[in-house]
C-alpha cells in the first residue's frame, strides 16, 4: 500500500499505495505448508499457505503471472525476479542496504497477501504492475544493489496471527511519519477492528528527508474543499475535530458537520494534504490554509524511518519489527 515516494517517480506516489495497501501502500498506500520455522525471536513461528494460485515453482520460487502495463502483456516472472522492480520503483537504488531490504521484505509480503485475497482487474494475472492495484514497479531502476536486497532477503516475509491461523499482515508503508506512526483506524481509516500488528511507533527518520516530507504547507479554495469533502454550499468554518492516538485528526469540522480526515485527504490530492497530522487548519481571506508533519497515511513502516534506522546500524529485521508489532520474520522458501 501504500503512498509515498516511488524511486524515478520523484517521491509523489506514496500516499495510495499504500492506502492501497493501501490498502498502499501499496497506499497505498498499499504485497503468501504449514511448517515451523524460526521466528525473529528465536520462537517457531508458522508458515501462512500460499495463495493456492500458486502452482508452478522454479528451484523453489513461486512462479506468477504478472500483467506489465508498459506493454499490456501478461507476463511469467519468479516472484523474486518480480519483485526486483518493485523495491526499484517503491525506493531510491541508492539508499542504505537495510533499509531496501527492509522494503524487500514488505514488499514479498504484500505481494503475497495480495494474490491470497484478491483477484488481478487484469485477465490472466495474478498481480499487475498498476500501481493503482497493487506496488510500484520499476525495472529500469533495479541495479546490483536492489538485486542484492532481493537476493539477501530470498523468500523472507512477515507472518501475523490471524483468526485462522499465521497470515500474511498489510505491509503498509508511508514516506515519513512526522515523527510517528498512526493505528489503520486512524490513517487509513480502517473499518475493519484494529489489526494485532499495527502500532504507534516512534517515526526515527532520518535527517537526509527533505523538508517538505518533514514539514508541509497547502492551499486551497473554499469551493475545493467543500466538492472534496462532498459538502454543498460555501465554507463559513473549518476546524481540527478528534485526533487519533497519534495526534492525526480523525476528522476536520467544516461548517460544524464531521468529515473523516483520511477520506478527505484522498479526495482533496494525497500529495497537497500529505498528512493527516495537522498542525493548524484555517479559513481566512478566502483561502483554506492547512500545516503539517510528515507524508502518506502514516501507517506501518515510515521509509525515511528505515533510512535513519540503517544509518544508525539497524538492520531489516530491526527496522520491520520496531514498525509492525507481534509479528514474526519467516522465510517461506
Amino acid at each position: 500500500m501504500f503512498s509515498s515516494y516511488h524511486g524515478k517517480a520523484g517521491w509523489l506516489l506514496m500516499a495510495l499505495v499504500l492506502t492501497l495497501t493501501l490498502a498502499s501502500c501499496a497506499v497505498v498506500e498499499q504485497p503468501p505448508e504449514a511448517v515451523a520455522t524460526p521466528g525473529v525471536d528465536g520462537g517457531q513461528a508458522e508458515k501462512p499457505p500460499l495463495p493456492s494460485r500458486i502452482t508452478e515453482f522454479d528451484t523453489e520460487v513461486p512462479m506468477i503471472n504478472v500483467y506489465v502495463t508498459d506493454t499490456g502483456t501478461v507476463e511469467k516472472q519468479s516472484i523474486e525476479d518480480y519483485l526486483t522492480g518493485v523495491l526499484a520503483g517503491e525506493m531510491r537504488n541508492d539508499w542504505p542496504m537495510e533499509a531496501l531490504k527492509a522494503q524487500a521484505i514488505l514488499a514479498r509480503t504484500f505481494t503475497l497477501r495480495f494474490m491470497t485475497e484478491k483477484e488481478s482487474k487484469y485477465d490472466g494475472a495474478d498481480v499487475s504492475t498498476d500501481i493503482e492495484e497493487a506496488q510500484a514497479y520499476d525495472k529500469s531502476g533495479v541495479n546490483e544493489r536492489i538485486q542484492q536486497a532481493i537476493d539477501e532477503t530470498r523468500g523472507t516475509v512477515l507472518v501475523s496471527a490471524g483468526a485462522s491461523g499465521s497470515e500474511f499482515p498489510y505491509a503498509w508503508f508511508h514516506a515519513h511519519s512526522g515523527g510517528k506512526t498512526a493505528l489503520a483506524k486512524e490513517g487509513l481509516d480502517y473499518e475493519q477492528d484494529e489489526p494485532t500488528y499495527t502500532t504507534v511507533a516512534d517515526g526515527n527518520e532520518s535527517e537526509a528527508a527533505p523538508e517538505d516530507a518533514r514539514q508541509w504547507t497547502a492551499q486551497f479554495s473554499p469551493e475545493t474543499v467543500m466538492q472534496a469533502a462532498n459538502l454543498s454550499g460555501g465554507m463559513s468554518s473549518i476546524e481540527i475535530g478528534e485526533k487519533g492516538e497519534s495526534g492525526r485528526a480523525l476528522t476536520l469540522i467544516i461548517n460544524g458537520e464531521s468529515v473523516k480526515a483520511p477520506t478527505l485527504r484522498i479526495a482533496i490530492g494525497s500529495t497537497e494534504m500529505r498528512s493527516t497530522l495537522l498542525d493548524e487548519v484555517k479559513l481566512e481571506d478566502g483561502t483554506v490554509t492547512m500545516s503539517g508533519k510528515g507524508y502518506g497515511h502514516g501507517v506501518g513502516m515510515s521509509q525515511w524511518g528505515a533510512y535513519g534506522m540503517a544509518e544508525s546500524g539497524s538492520s531489516a529485521e530491526d527496522i520491520v519489527t520496531h514498525y509492525f508489532k507481534d509479528v514474526s520474520i519467516v522465510k517461506m522458501w
